[in-house]
């Protein structure tokens, strides 16, 4: 990631054998985090009927605070202390509002209403983030109970997305925590008028909260654990879901010609891997006589850590470099998905995982590498490795593979947190119907993009003066550059870029991410499969 304000260093790539952890036994920080898996809210759908114990959420539309046959039951239990609480906050049911009451006399810990804005207008992602805020508020209550009943079943399924993906917390290597400082929140039960509807339109769903959880728990490993070999490792465990997995070490990277991804490995101590992943999920026919169909492809960078190599960072927050791997995470995260919904397409997802270090070994500014494709580089700058990775696995994606589209993520430039912030994703995009569609589901789970240039003025300033090209420009509109750089290795195939440096990573909590890792992109990209290219 080539980014230029301050890192605090971090440590190499050690295991430590021999921990002692608090959980019976003696296990090393790796054996820790294999074993355990994310956390999943229980969720569950049940006819509606008040509850009598635990917590309820009420979900309120705008201008119908005291409406609803639950509603007006639950204030008439409570002797009006649900129309005062609402009266007295001014909850008028505008979206994203909440209020937190007391009940007594029905027997409930607790209610948080939560606004919806209007009923008629609620889309999905609305829905989320109502579950979403609910949870929040609920982290110390063991078991709570939403009340849906008014809302669609696929509009109430969302709801619990919402509050399961809110839930998530990355407490693996917490061992001193204790019991009254954790969550509680274990379990929800959402009141429904239709139990089939909804659970049906539950079950893709809860596969996508488990590829989000994948692709946190990835971002949020320390870079002593996450070596490119871990992270090759858990991959290979993904064939339990149905997928195929091959994995590549150095010498098939040698033997292909992977120059560039190659060069930026040379400085660590971890060895490199390619992973690909097969999704074979269309109902076309399959064996060796069946026509071949193009997959989709989706590419993820993967520097499980990167210092910079010899074009260090400085040391201030170089610690955040151990989600320069988040592009990759996203399509595991990803794959994960398409395969947990039995996903009705033919998907492929590759990722190239390298540690970018300093060391006598180590890449020099001035080498010239010769790519996959057989053009070359001169590499003016090793921070600037990222797409020196991307280069190597999207021709070989395009040349093995003939997909009929590749996305690749990245977190790529700090350019793209200064043109956008935290708030968007960049991309770029060499064909209109395909950035149309991506810009069409970032709206619809929220998960924004903004569309930015690519032109040949931009493509000229990569010139360099030994080789085919150099690795970096000047400062202007180096995202935009470092894009045109990735297209040179996309051999004229469809493509999109997303630059996720922005956006990987929340220094806050919102609706449904937690302080973190936000697996961006994983249900962008499943929306886009399931909108425009399942059969």
């Amino acid at each position: 990631m080539f980014i230029r304000y301050p890192y605090r260093p971090q440590g190499r790539c050690a295991k430590l054998a021999g921990w002692l952890v608090k959980w019976g036994k003696t296990a090393t920080v790796r054996e820790i985090a294999f074993n355990r898996g994310p956390f999943m809210l229980d969720v569950n759908f049940v006819k509606s009927a008040l509850p009598k114990s635990g917590a309820l959420v009420l979900l309120v539309a705008e201008g119908e605070t005291l409406t609803g046959d639950l509603l007006v039951e639950l204030d008439a239990a409570t002797d009006g202390t649900i129309s005062r609480s609402f009266a007295a906050a001014e909850f008028k049911g505008k979206a994203g509002s909440t209020c937190v009451m007391l009940a007594p006399g029905a027997g409930l810990s607790r209610v948080v209403a939560v606004g919806i804005g209007k009923a008629e207008a609620l889309t999905h992602r609305e829905a989320e983030e109502a579950g979403g805020h609910a949870a929040a508020l609920l982290m110390r209550e063991a078991s709570a109970t939403v009340a849906a009943g008014g809302l669609s079943a696929s509009l109430a399924a969302a709801v619990a997305m919402g509050a399961a993906l809110r839930c998530y917390r990355f407490d693996r290597y917490r061992t001193t925590e204790k019991a009254d400082e954790k969550p509680k929140l274990a379990k929800i039960s959402v009141l429904v008028a239709s139990l089939a509807e909804a659970k049906a339109a539950w079950v893709p769903l809860k596969a996508t909260v488990s590829g989000v959880f994948l692709s946190r728990d990835l971002v949020s490993e320390p870079p002593n654990v996450l070596t490119p070999a871990e992270m090759a490792e858990r991959c290979k465990s993904l064939e339990s879901l149905g997928l195929k997995v091959e994995v590549l070490g150095p010498k098939e990277m040698t033997k292909l010609g992977f120059g560039a991804l190659l060069g930026v490995a040379m400085g660590s101590a971890c060895e490199p891997r390619m992973v690909v992943m097969h999704w074979n999920g269309s109902d076309a026919p399959k064996g060796k006589k069946a026509a071949k169909s193009q997959p989709i492809a989706f590419i993820g960078k993967g520097v499980t850590f990167d210092t910079g190599g010899i074009s260090i960072k400085p040391a201030a927050g170089m610690e955040d470099m151990k989600w320069d791997m988040a592009g990759a995470g996203t399509v595991v995260g990803l794959m994960a998905t398409l395969a947990g919904r039995k996903a009705k397409v033919d998907a492929i997802g590759l990722v190239g995982l390298v540690e970018n270090m300093p060391s006598g070994t180590a890449q020099r500014p001035g080498d010239v590498v010769k790519s996959y494709s057989g053009q070359t580089i001169e590499v003016l700058n090793t921070d600037a490795e990222g797409r020196l990775v991307l280069a190597d696995v999207l021709a070989y994606c395009a040349t093995k593979y003939d997909p009929k589209f590749m996305i690749d993520l990245a977190t790529l430039t700090g350019a793209m947190i200064v043109s956008l912030g935290h708030e968007y994703a960049g991309y770029f995009a060499n064909d209109d119907t395909l950035a149309t569609q991506l810009f069409g589901v970032a709206e619809e789970t929220g998960e924004k993009l903004w569309r930015m240039p690519l032109a040949d003025c931009y493509d000229k300033q990569l010139k360099s003066e030994i080789a085919d090209m150099k690795n970096i420009t000047g400062r202007p509109g180096s995202a935009i550059t470092a894009a045109q750089f990735i297209q040179r290795f996309v051999g004229g195939k469809t493509w999109a870029h997303l630059d996720i440096a922005g956006v990987a990573w929340s220094s806050k909590d919102t609706a449904t991410i937690p302080k973190g890792a936000t697996a961006y992109g994983v249900r962008l990209l499943d929306r886009l499969v399931a909108s425009h290219y399942e059969a």
